[in-house]
């Protein structure tokens, strides 16, 4: 695991989180508008092919959180015009109420537990907007259970708290008061492969179970960060690089 570490060590180190035209990432439109909604829409959006990606949120005239002038024409894979523009009317009425972060917070620090901090934003959502299509509880998610055993890893949602909790490239670190060590990795197939590959995971089944254990086990290089080494191991499923 030594060897491992320190090859993990040098991708970073030689700045394996690049990120630009030719290495892509939705990350981009996270930093170009550094806002807590924007970002939470970027990641949420992220499913599929990249530049798939960011062609549609690069689409999306931000304004209208503020000027609450909804698009009425875009639409993405699974998500309908009517999808899309209901997620982004919860999110102008949750804009104007509540800071991310605060309702984060409301649930994490019971027992420091981050998918308590998603089930109190995702719960909102709902209660703000109750509508009801497979392209807009898609894009939302479940509301999380107890599980971890068989259930969503959470990707996406999991991506935009490091995003906000990390305070290093290429993340943001927008939010307070959560700690990095309590990240969940947001584990996707490109990681969970990786993960197997070199031994990082034992767990087969893709499932939120097999990313509290990578996490755990990522703990091991590092206590305090151990979501620094996500972004190597996305990039070596995604680049096909061999250790």
């Amino acid at each position: 695991m030594e060897k491992l570490k320190k090859k993990l060590d040098s991708l970073i180190d030689n700045n394996i989180y690049e990120i630009n035209e030719k290495k892509l990432d939705p990350i981009m439109i996270a930093q170009k508008h550094n806002d807590e909604y924007i970002a939470l829409t970027a990641a949420l959006f992220s499913y599929g092919n990249v530049k798939a990606i960011l062609k549609f949120l690069n689409s999306i005239d931000f304004n209208f959180l503020e000027t609450k002038k909804i698009p009425t024409n875009l639409y993405y894979r699974f998500q309908t015009k009517e999808d899309i523009y209901q997620f982004f009317k919860a999110l102008i009425s949750m804009k104007k109420e509540y800071s991310l972060n605060d309702l984060f917070l409301k649930g994490y620090k019971k027992e420091n537990n981050v998918i308590d901090g998603l089930r109190e934003i995702i719960k909102k959502i709902y209660e703000i907007n109750p509508y009801k299509s497979k392209g807009y509880e898609f894009l939302i998610g479940k509301i999380p259970s107890n599980k971890t055993k068989g259930v969503s890893p959470y990707k996406r949602w999991n991506m935009f708290l490091r995003w906000m909790v990390r305070d290093t490239e290429p993340d943001l670190g927008l939010w307070k008061n959560v700690k990095k060590s309590d990240l969940i990795i947001p584990l996707d197939t490109h990681t969970h492969k990786v993960s197997l590959k070199y031994g990082l995971l034992k767990r087969k089944t893709y499932d939120l179970a097999a990313a509290i254990e990578l996490s755990e086990n990522l703990k091991k290089f590092d206590p305090t960060d151990p979501l620094k080494y996500d972004f190597a191991l996305y990039r070596i499923g995604q680049f096909k690089i061999n250790l």
